[in-house]
C-alpha cells in the first residue's frame, strides 16, 4: 500500500542508511520526551528550530518533509475552554443543516433542473457556525467588520442562518435559484444579484482565495498611507481542498507571507472530495496542502480528529494510529467514511494488532461515532482562536470533514455526494434521527423549514452572539460619500488643446494622472497599479513623486539612486507594483475599486497593463469584479493588434474590446485622440465617484506618437455615446461621398485614407471617430427593445441611426477583429463594410503589420472605392486601378488563415 510519505517523494529520503546506533537514537528521543514532559511544547519547538539552524550552518540538509504527523496541531491540553454553549450551538447547527437541505431539495422537487448543493454545507456547517458565533465580526464591532469569503457551494447554509436571524423570509428561501421574479436567492455569492447581502463573489473556483489575500494586503496599504486606522479587522476565507488546485488559489500565498499578513486566515474544508471523486485518491491532500502553505511561509493549524479520538491518542504509546494514518490514502479514507463502524473495525483497526487492541473496548456504534475534527466545535474554536492570535504570518486551518456529513447512505463521503439534490423519506428520517431534529414525518415529507420560537433559548443565543460580534454577516454597503472631481481643464488642458502636438495616448494618460495625483481631495485616493513594466507605460515618472508601496520600506540603496526617476519603495508609497502577476494586480484593483463598500470611502484604481494580458488572461477575475460592482479604470496599454511593433503573436491584442462588450457594467472605449481620452476619463470619474454608479471603465491606449488635434466644440456628449463626426475631407471635384469610421490607432489611418480618396480619386470623406462600438451597440439594443415593447408610441432613435440617417456607404476600420465594428451592423441601414485584424499577430513595423492585416490607409481606400462601385456611384473599374496603384496583392492569403 502507498504511504502518505510516498506521495511526497521530493521531501523525503527513502535511501537513508539503517540505524547504526539504536541506543544513541533512543537517547535523542528520550531527551525530546523529557523536554516535552518538563518544559512544554514551545521549548521543544525552540530547541528543534535551533538544532535545524545549526545543521543548516554545517551544511547538513534536513531530509524530513515540511509537514507534520497526521494529527491535530493543537494538543488537548492547549485547546482551552470553550466560551459558548455547546448544546445550543449543536442544535443551531443541526437546524441550519436541515433548512439548507430542505431549501435545495424543495427547489429540485418542484423544478428538477434547478440544481443546488447539499453536501458541501453539510461538511462545512461547523466551520461556519464557529465563525458566526465567535469570530466573524459585523459592521458595528469596534474597528469595523471582518471580511468573509464564503465557500460558494455552501451558500444554502448562509441563507439558512440568515433565515433564522430574520434577514431572509421563508418566501425567499422557497425561491432558491429562482431569481427572475425578484424574490429569489442567487445560486452562489453574487453581489450584483443580492447587493445588500453578498459582499464577495466566490462562485468561480480560485477567485475567492486570491481576492482575499489582496484584500488583506489592501487593508495594510490603506493603514500605511494613513487613510485608515491600523485596527484589527480580519479577513477570513472558507474554501475547499479541491479548490486549492486552481492556480489562482495559491498564486498569492508567498505575497501574504512575505508581507506578514497576520490579518488573514484561510479555513480549508478538507472533505477530501472534488465534484467527481477524491481530491487525491492515491495520495493525501492534507499533508500536500500543509507542505504548500508551510513552504510559502504560512502558519499551519490542522484540525483532523474530533474529541472522540483524544482518549485513543492518549493510550496509543507507540503511535500506531499515526503510522496507520500515514499509510492510508485519501481514497481509502473516503471508503471508510462512507461505511459504518463495523466496516471501519474490519478494514482499518483490525489490520494492525496494536490498533485492534486499542479499540477492543469499543462497540461498532462507538467506532462509528468517531468524528473528524472539522465537525468538532471545540477543536475548531481552538484553531480559530490560535489563528486570530497568531502574529507575523497568515494562517491556514486545514479542517478534515466528511462531504455530505449526516446524509448517510444518500451522500456521506460518497462519490456522488456533490450531485445529490434529492433525498427519499427514509434518508430524511435518518437525517432527523442523526441530528435529533423536532420534525414530524409530515414535516419531512413536506420539507418544511424549521424555525424555533422567537423566545426560545436557541433564538436568543443566536441573536446575542451576533450582537456581541457587531451585527449580521454577510452584509454589503452600497454607497459611500461622493468624492469631488476636479474640472477637466485643470489637468487635461494640454489634451483638449493639443494643436497638432505629437504624443501617444499612453503618454497623455500618464500626464493626466500626474496632475490628478496633485489634487488635494482626489489625489490621495488614486491607486496606480502595474503588474510590471511601469517604465513601458511611462509610469516611472511616478516612482519619485508618490513612491512604490512596500511594508518594509526600502532597506537598500537602489542601483539607479542617482537618476531622477529612481526606483523608490516606501512604507507609505502609493503605487502598487505587483510584479509579474496579472491575477494579483487585478485582485489589487478589485480591492481598491470596492473600497467604497468594504471600507466606506471611495478609492480610484488605475490598473495599467498590456491589453493582451487583460481580458484574455484574467477575464474570469474581471467578470467577478463586475459581479462585485468594482469601480475603477482598467487601462489596456500598447493596445490593438498592429500598434505594438516587434513583439508579435503573444503580445498583440485584437479582441479584448469584443470580450469587454459582453460585460454588462463595463464601459469600454478605444480613444484615438488625447482629447477623447480626457473626456472619457473625466466622465468615468464623475460617474463612479460622484454619481456612484456601479460600473467600471476599460480604456485602450497606444504607445505610437501621433499628431494630436485640438477638440472641436460641443462633441463631449457624443464622445461618451461612442460616435461623432470629426471632420470632412472634400474633393475638389467630388465624384462620390463616403463615410469613414475609425477608432484607436487606426483612426489615424482613416484620416490618411481620406486624404488619398480626395487627392487621388476625387471622393469626399466624412471622418467619424467611434471611441466605443460597444456603447453604440448597447444604446441601439436598448432603443430597439423599447420600440418593440411600446408598439403604440412614437419610436425612439438610437445614436447610430440618428448619425447615419441616409444611404451614404460606410467603411469602419479598427485595430481589432471585424466582430468589433460589426457590433453596430444590425443598426446601420447603409452599405456597411468593416475591416479588422482577424488572425494571429506578427512581429514587424507598424506599417508592415497594418498592410499585412489589411487595415492600412490603402486598404481603407480600396474598401471605400469598392463600396461606392457596388452602389453604382463610381466606375466599376476604379477598385482595380487602386489595387495596382497601391501595390496590393490580390492573391495574398487572408491574414486569418496564415
Amino acid at each position: 500500500m502507498a504511504t502518505g510519505q510516498d506521495n511526497f517523494a521530493p521531501f523525503t529520503d527513502h535511501d537513508a542508511s539503517a540505524d547504526v546506533d539504536p541506543l544513541e537514537t533512543r537517547e535523542w528521543i528520550d531527551a525530546l520526551d523529557s523536554v516535552l514532559a518538563n518544559e512544554g511544547l514551545d521549548r521543544a519547538r525552540f530547541l528543534l528550530r535551533k538544532l535545524t539552524e545549526a545543521a543548516r550552518d554545517e551544511g547538513v540538509s534536513p531530509d524530513s518533509a515540511p509537514y507534520s504527523a497526521y494529527r491535530n496541531t493543537i494538543p488537548v491540553e492547549r485547546q482551552g475552554h470553550y466560551p459558548g454553549d455547546l448544546a445550543i450551538e449543536r442544535r443551531l447547527t443541526a437546524i441550519q443543516r436541515w433548512n439548507a437541505l430542505a431549501m435545495v431539495v424543495r427547489a429540485n422537487k418542484a423544478f428538477g433542473e434547478l440544481g443546488g448543493h447539499i453536501a458541501s454545507y453539510a461538511a462545512a456547517a461547523e466551520l461556519f457556525e464557529v465563525g458566526f458565533n465567535h469570530f466573524f465580526r459585523g459592521a458595528d464591532a469596534s474597528g469595523g467588520a471582518d471580511l468573509v469569503y464564503f465557500q460558494p457551494h455552501s451558500a444554502p447554509g448562509v441563507y439558512a442562518r440568515a433565515y433564522l436571524e430574520g434577514r431572509l423570509s421563508e418566501t425567499r428561501l422557497d425561491n432558491f435559484r429562482q431569481e427572475t421574479g425578484g424574490t429569489g436567492l442567487s445560486s452562489y455569492p453574487h453581489p450584483w444579484l443580492m447587493p445588500d447581502f453578498w459582499q464577495f463573489p466566490t462562485g468561480s473556483m480560485g477567485i475567492g482565495p486570491i481576492n482575499a489575500i489582496y484584500q488583506a494586503r489592501f487593508m495594510r496599504y490603506l493603514a500605511a498611507r494613513g487613510l485608515t486606522e491600523p485596527g484589527d479587522r480580519h479577513v477570513w476565507g472558507i474554501f475547499g481542498d479541491g479548490e486549492m488546485d486552481e492556480p489562482e488559489s495559491v498564486g498569492g500565498l508567498t505575497l501574504a507571507a512575505r508581507e506578514g499578513l497576520d490579518n488573514l486566515t484561510f479555513i480549508v474544508n478538507c472533505n477530501l472530495q472534488r465534484l467527481d471523486g477524491p481530491v487525491r485518491g492515491n495520495g493525501q491532500i492534507i499533508p500536500e496542502l500543509e507542505s504548500l502553505f508551510r513552504g510559502a511561509g504560512w502558519n499551519v493549524i490542522k484540525v483532523l480528529w474530533g474529541s472522540d479520538w483524544d482518549a485513543l491518542f492518549a493510550r496509543d504509546k507507540h503511535h500506531a494510529l499515526l503510522r496507520a494514518f500515514a499509510a492510508t490514502v485519501d481514497g481509502k479514507y473516503q471508503t471508510l467514511g462512507a461505511n459504518d463502524g463495523s466496516y471501519n473495525l474490519v478494514h482499518f483497526f483490525n489490520e494492525d494488532p496494536e490498533l485492534k487492541a486499542l479499540v477492543a473496548h469499543m462497540s461498532d456504534a462507538e467506532i462509528d461515532g468517531l468524528t473528524r475534527g472539522g465537525h468538532d466545535l471545540r477543536k475548531l474554536h481552538a484553531a480559530f482562536a490560535a489563528a486570530r492570535a497568531h502574529a507575523g504570518a497568515p494562517t491556514v486551518i486545514l479542517a478534515k470533514t466528511k462531504k455530505g456529513f449526516g446524509m448517510g447512505g444518500a451522500g456521506e463521503s460518497r462519490m456522488t455526494a456533490h450531485q445529490t439534490k434529492k433525498l427519499d423519506i427514509e434518508a430524511l428520517q435518518d437525517f432527523r434521527a442523526r441530528f435529533d431534529l423536532p420534525l414530524s414525518d409530515q414535516d419531512l415529507a413536506d420539507l418544511r423549514f424549521y424555525k424555533p420560537a422567537d423566545d426560545s433559548p436557541e433564538m436568543r443565543y443566536l441573536r446575542e452572539r451576533r450582537t456581541a460580534l457587531g451585527g449580521a454577516l454577510p452584509a454589503r454597503r452600497t454607497r459611500a460619500e461622493s468624492l469631488p472631481v476636479p474640472a477637466l481643464g485643470t489637468y487635461a488642458q494640454f489634451a483638449l488643446e493639443a494643436d497638432g502636438k505629437a504624443m501617444s495616448t499612453t503618454m497623455a494618460l500618464v500626464r493626466m494622472l500626474r496632475s490628478l495625483l496633485k489634487d488635494e481631495a482626489l489625489g490621495p485616493r488614486i491607486v496606480p497599479i502595474v503588474a510590471d513594466e511601469a517604465r513601458t507605460f511611462g509610469l516611472d515618472s511616478l516612482f519619485r513623486q508618490i513612491g512604490i508601496y512596500s511594508p518594509a520600506g526600502q532597506r537598500y540603496e537602489p542601483e539607479d539612486a542617482g537618476s531622477v526617476l529612481y526606483y523608490n519603495e516606501s512604507r507609505d508609497g502609493q503605487i502598487l507594483e505587483e510584479g509579474i502577476t496579472e491575477a494579483g494586480a487585478l485582485s489589487s484593483w478589485v480591492a481598491a475599486g470596492t473600497a467604497y463598500s468594504v471600507h466606506g470611502f471611495s478609492m480610484l484604481p488605475f490598473y495599467i497593463y498590456y491589453s493582451m494580458f487583460g481580458f484574455q488572461r484574467v477575464g474570469d477575475l474581471i467578470w467577478a469584479a463586475a459581479d462585485q460592482r468594482t469601480r475603477g479604470f482598467l487601462v489596456g496599454g500598447t493596445a490593438g493588434r498592429t500598434t505594438l511593433s516587434g513583439e508579435g503573436l503573444q503580445h498583440q491584442d485584437g479582441f479584448s474590446h469584443v470580450v469587454a462588450a459582453g460585460v454588462p457594467n463595463c464601459r469600454a472605449y478605444d480613444p484615438g485622440f488625447a482629447f477623447e481620452l480626457a473626456v472619457i476619463v473625466d466622465h468615468g470619474m464623475r460617474r463612479m465617484l460622484v454619481d456612484q454608479a456601479d460600473e467600471f471603465y476599460y480604456l485602450t491606449v497606444m504607445n505610437a506618437k501621433d499628431e494630436q488635434p485640438s477638440m472641436p466644440a460641443g462633441i463631449e456628449d457624443d464622445i461618451i455615446r461612442g460616435l461623432y463626426r470629426f471632420e470632412t475631407r472634400s474633393a475638389s471635384t467630388p465624384a462620390g461621398e463616403i463615410r469613414l469610421l475609425g477608432s484607436g490607432s487606426i483612426l489615424h489611418e482613416v484620416r490618411a485614407a481620406a486624404t488619398l480618396l480626395a487627392e487621388d480619386w476625387q471622393i469626399t470623406s466624412e471622418i467619424w471617430s467611434a471611441p466605443s462600438f460597444a456603447e453604440l451597440a448597447r444604446d441601439a439594443r436598448e432603443v430597439e427593445r423599447w420600440n418593440r415593447h411600446h408598439p403604440g408610441e412614437t419610436s425612439r432613435c438610437s445614436h447610430v441611426a440618428s448619425s447615419f440617417s441616409d444611404a451614404t456607404p460606410i467603411v469602419a476600420a479598427t485595430d481589432y477583429v471585424q466582430a468589433y465594428p460589426q457590433l453596430i451592423a444590425p443598426y446601420v441601414q447603409a452599405h456597411y463594410v468593416t475591416l479588422g485584424t482577424d488572425g494571429f499577430g506578427r512581429s514587424d513595423t507598424r506599417t508592415a503589420i497594418r498592410r499585412f492585416f489589411e487595415v492600412d490607409r490603402y486598404e481603407i481606400v480600396l474598401a471605400a472605392l469598392t463600396a461606392l462601385a457596388h452602389e453604382g456611384t463610381i466606375e466599376p473599374g476604379l477598385p482595380a486601378q487602386a489595387i495596382a496603384a497601391y501595390d496590393i496583392d490580390p492573391e495574398a492569403p487572408a491574414p486569418w488563415t496564415v
